[in-house]
């Protein structure tokens, strides 16, 4: 074969690589952040004292999972 078949099978492949690597960090990182919000209940208590409410446990749970439905609804 000549070289110029290699080089373009080479540069084939690349791209492929490139599009798929793209494609499969862009969907582990969508389930990442399913699974694993950016904001903690740490920080939702936080967030509700300085509003001045007393956060209860229940009231945290009820807003991460309202927060959770909205990502799976995104």
């Amino acid at each position: 074969m000549s070289t110029g078949i290699w080089i373009l099978i080479v540069v084939i492949a690349l791209l492929l690589g490139a599009v798929g690597g793209f494609f499969g960090a862009r969907k582990y990182m969508e389930n990442y952040l399913k699974d694993n919000p950016p904001i903690s209940e740490d920080q939702i208590r936080a967030m509700m004292m300085q509003m001045g409410q007393k956060p209860s446990a229940k009231k945290l749970h009820q807003m991460m999972n309202t927060m959770r439905q909205q990502a799976k609804k995104q």
